[in-house]
């Protein structure tokens, strides 16, 4: 069941109640100090009262849908992190990063300028090629994320970890290759943001794999190194 791995806080033992209680002292003119109570059976022999049960934890909260899912994971990553690391989103995953790799031959300006100059037919079948090969490359390198974390003593699952990993590696460098296609990829404002959605992939990244397998982050951002050098070589440097 989703949630299963959430670590609660473990609550303080409380000494074990005894199972008398001792009757209050006072004089009810009988002598004896304990009142009727003590004379009938009513004083030493009672059972303290219980304490108040405690609520039961609430249940995990459902998965986010895709609308939600896309823009959660870059404006507020930390809940959506905290949330789907129990979820598996392989819809969102795989048509996102298939239509990235559809796209992300136009911020490559030899590419680009291939594509244009060939037939259409060619050029549907470049793109699907591109597309397909970008979705395999993403969940093999998300798999090895995956792998690493569970070496370094994390205890997360593989569909979601590599699940948020793809759609991170995609979404990411969104910017980048909105202003490649239109000025190409060479520019200083490209190079500039392939860096800087490069280091925010790493952020994003770190904070994934370290909610996902309860890490800390330095071997969080480790477990992570493999797919961050790769996308840097693989995508970033093609236009920088």
């Amino acid at each position: 069941m989703p949630g299963q791995r959430r670590k609660r806080e473990q609550e303080p033992q409380q000494p074990y109640p005894s199972p008398y209680q001792a009757e209050p002292y006072y004089d009810d003119g009988h002598g004896d100090g304990y009142g009727h109570g003590h004379g009938h059976g009513h004083g030493y022999g009672t059972p303290a009262a219980a304490g108040p049960a405690e609520p039961p934890p609430p249940p995990p909260q459902p998965p986010l849908p895709w609308k939600e899912l896309l823009p959660s994971l870059i404006l507020k990553p930390d809940p959506t992190f905290w949330r789907m690391r129990d979820y598996p989103m392989w819809g969102p995953a795989l048509i996102v990063t298939f239509l990235y790799g559809t796209v992300a031959v136009f911020g490559l300006d030899k590419a680009r300028e291939d594509i244009l100059n060939t037939t259409v037919s060619n050029a549907v079948i470049y793109l699907l090629i591109t597309g397909v090969a970008m979705v395999l490359g993403s969940l093999l390198l998300s798999t090895v994320t995956h792998n690493l974390a569970r070496q370094f003593g994390g205890n997360g699952l593989w569909a979601p970890t590599t699940g948020l990993a793809m759609l991170i590696m995609a979404l990411t460098d969104v910017p980048r290759l909105l202003v490649a296609i239109f000025v190409g990829g060479a520019t200083p404002v490209v190079q500039i943001l392939g860096w800087a959605t490069w280091l925010f992939a790493g952020a994003l990244f770190t904070m994934m794999v370290a909610r996902s397998h309860e890490l800390p982050w330095p071997r969080a951002l480790a477990a992570s190194a493999i797919q961050l050098l790769s996308l840097l070589m693989l995508v970033k440097l093609g236009t920088l």
